[in-house]
């Protein structure tokens, strides 16, 4: 089994909103708990979608699926219908793509096992 990846929490976010604006922590945890309540109901509230563009961190989107007329269930083989659906996503903005693209040797973290990276640093040209 891997490794379990750390977990943020809505705590862990206000904790870090109560020491960026030097506020109580229960003052944090409302005002997290209403942003992401807000959040969480434009895209309950999108019809059928919508963009929620959140500058310098991302966008959210809801977007429409199309139907999946020959999809098949995995545990009969048997042909199944899909109907369309409305599923999000969300974009990182330029700040944080910048940092997650950075190459994790760089970052001096350990490069995952099988990756197309050489010891050296380099990428396998084979």
């Amino acid at each position: 089994m891997a490794d379990q990846v750390d977990t943020a929490t809505k705590e862990d976010v206000a904790r870090r909103v109560a020491n960026i604006q030097e506020c109580p922590l229960y003052e944090a945890k409302e005002q997290v708990r209403s942003v992401l309540t807000a959040l969480g109901d434009l895209m309950i509230e999108a019809d059928p979608e919508r963009r929620i563009e959140l500058r310098n961190f991302g966008v959210f989107e809801v977007k429409k699926t199309k139907a999946k007329p020959t999809a098949r269930n995995p545990k009969t083989n048997e042909p199944m219908f899909v109907p369309s659906r409305r599923k999000t996503l969300f974009r990182p903005g330029k700040r944080v793509e910048e940092v997650l693209k950075t190459p994790l040797r760089e970052l001096g973290y350990e490069v995952p096992e099988g990756s197309a990276e050489r010891d050296d640093g380099e990428a396998d040209d084979e």
